[in-house]
Formats: C-alpha cells, sequence, structure tokens
C-alpha cells in the first residue's frame, strides 16, 4: 500500500508521518479502544471526544463504516 499524509486533525489521532491508510485505520481503532469511545450499546457507534471530533467534522456520533470515507477525506 502506497503511504498517505493524514492531515492536520487526523495527525492528532494517528501521528504526522504518512503511513499506508490500513495502518492509519488500525492507528485510529487504537485509539478508539485505549480512549474508551466506542459505543457501549451499539459497538458500530464511535462516540466522538474533543480529538475524534474535529475529525469527524463536528458530529459527536459516527458508524464505523464512515471511517474509511473520513479517512479519505483527510489524507493527501
Amino acid at each position: 500500500m502506497a503511504a498517505v499524509t493524514p492531515s492536520a486533525a487526523l495527525s492528532e489521532v494517528v501521528g504526522s508521518k504518512p503511513l499506508p491508510r490500513t495502518e492509519i485505520i488500525k492507528k485510529i481503532w487504537e485509539y478508539i479502544k485505549k480512549n474508551n469511545c466506542q459505543d457501549k450499546t451499539n459497538k458500530r457507534m464511535i462516540n466522538a471526544d474533543a480529538k475524534l471530533k474535529v475529525l469527524f467534522g463536528g458530529k459527536s456520533q459516527v458508524s464505523m463504516f464512515d471511517l474509511a470515507k473520513i479517512v479519505g477525506q483527510n489524507v493527501k
């Protein structure tokens, strides 16, 4: 996979060095699990903390299926 450069909002979560998209998704999930951002009742939903809210475009909750789209919008 080709490495892509994360945007400023994404680099707050995964770091600023270029990574393949697969690694970016892995690092986002590590962050979500470490900070208990996965919804307790509906595991498919991700509750945003301050860093994730910026990444999610101001939304307080997104579906895990939206992650790929969000990453696509936040890489160069």
